[in-house]
């Protein structure tokens, strides 16, 4: 590989891991919630408070950016990243921990703003280095839970942190190697005018995607029990179907790639949200379906929203800022509707627990001991908790005895059932994100397609 090529890729992963960083935390939540003994709004914030940083720090950057050499805003961004990174992984509090996402989220708005640029001048074309930016963009987001599980079950919630600490690094060495300079603009230009239309329908598809990105990985930890590596396998088929339908994108026309990507996630979500219970093979195809609308409709979207005539590094950082703001937005609208529903679910689930347990053939001796048991279980998951409810039943002989072994199993995926529907409906709020994305997508398709 020539040190060109070098350059790019070490430039290209840092502008994923910014990308990813919007979600890659998701399935270490559950670790993060233990560790620091707080709410689930309070373990929330180290995912939100990324995403304000980073939406409010590239819409502020938008009117300054374009006057400031690219280099040096990708090196200040990668520094501070760097830093944020290296402080998120020796975190000891939650409010620590919150306050360095923030710091990483502005980090990674420079990083990325910067980066456009940058990947210009090392491929010697604005319109190759654009595409590199757009695909990095677009499966760093996709591929974030995924990698986070892993690094999580392997290793812990820290190494999520430590593995980004070395490509920053590294990307700060290639920005080192090239110094693109951006000629001042004067004034906002009419053609970064017209790429508010792919803007705002890229604001609306991020928003939907806290329905796959983040919904959808809850679900599968928190409510069906899987392991961050068993949900990291689930969530990798969001990436995996945005990368197969890449040469599905190349030969359609732009405006079909746009809407059927939008009606492709708008019905994953709405597969998402009609699961009747905890099944694992009914969510990846789902997510295939998110994944497919993602890898459609993103990267053509990307290369609309960027003007590569007059206003290249403006237009990228503005295309930042709207997808953060959408994702804050769908955060801020979805997680009070999913918070005022799992308790109502809850209660239902602990009824029809006890019809369980009590219409069980299992003997008394077993099913008092086991009730008590569950009786502690329900009452940790009413303060947040996430119980194991089979081990009450496999702790008094479940193992060997099938009468018992099938309670436990009827019980357990009752209460799965129950709280699964919970979640519809956050999913459907999040496919009518996608919907919106659509409609705005119809509604402006003579300007998408200029």
């Amino acid at each position: 590989m020539s040190l060109e090529k070098l350059l790019v890729a070490l430039v290209v992963a840092a502008v994923a891991i910014a990308f990813a960083d919007s979600s890659i935390v998701v399935l270490a939540l559950p670790d993060l919630y233990r560790r620091f003994d707080t709410t689930i709004e309070g373990v929330a914030w180290v995912v939100t408070a990324y995403n304000v940083a980073v939406a409010v720090t590239a819409l502020g950057l938008v009117l300054i950016v374009h006057r400031i050499n690219a280099a040096r805003v990708l090196g200040a961004g990668l520094v501070v990243f760097l830093g944020a990174s290296i402080a998120c992984a020796a975190a000891g509090s939650l409010p620590f921990l919150i306050g360095m996402r923030s710091v990483q989220g502005v980090g990674a708005a420079l990083l990325l703003a910067g980066s456009l640029p940058v990947l210009g001048a090392l491929t010697g074309s604005s319109a190759a280095g654009a595409s590199l930016w757009t695909l990095a963009g677009t499966f760093g987001a996709a591929l974030g839970p995924a990698l986070g599980g892993v690094l999580t079950q392997a290793f812990d919630w820290r190494a999520i942190f430590i593995a980004q600490a070395p490509l920053a690094a590294l990307g700060l060495l290639a920005t080192l190697r090239t110094h693109p300079h951006v000629v001042a603009e004067e004034g906002w230009s009419p053609s970064l005018r017209r790429t508010l239309p792919a803007n705002l329908c890229l604001g609306l598809l991020f928003g939907a995607l806290v329905g796959a990105l983040f919904l959808a990985v809850l679900l599968v930890i928190t409510v069906w029990g899987y392991s961050p590596i068993g949900g990291a396998a689930i969530v990798s088929a969001l990436p995996g179907a945005a990368l197969a339908v890449r040469p599905l994108e190349r030969r359609l026309p732009r405006i079909a790639a746009v809407c059927g990507g939008a009606t492709l996630l708008a019905g994953g979500l709405l597969g998402l949200a009609l699961l009747p219970s905890a099944s694992a093979v009914l969510a990846v195809y789902a997510l295939a379906l998110c994944g497919a609308g993602l890898g459609l409709a993103v990267p053509l979207l990307s290369q609309a929203a960027l003007d590569l005539r007059a206003g290249l590094v403006r237009s990228g950082t503005l295309t930042v800022g709207v997808r953060h703001l959408g994702l804050v937005l769908a955060l801020a609208s979805i997680a009070p509707l999913l918070a005022s529903e799992v308790p109502k679910a809850g209660d239902k689930a602990l009824l029809k627990a006890t019809a369980v347990l009590l219409d069980s053939p299992a003997g008394l001796d077993k099913k008092v001991p086991v009730a008590l048991d569950l009786s502690g279980a329900f009452a940790r998951a009413r303060e947040g908790e996430v119980p194991d409810l089979a081990e009450p039943f496999n702790a008094h002989g479940a193992r060997h005895d099938s009468t018992l072994a099938a309670t436990r199993d009827e019980l357990v995926g009752t209460i799965e059932a129950t709280i699964t529907r919970a979640f519809r409906p956050a999913f459907l709020l999040s496919a009518a994100f996608a919907a919106l994305a659509l409609v705005a997508g119809l509604v402006f398709r003579r300007r998408l397609l200029s």
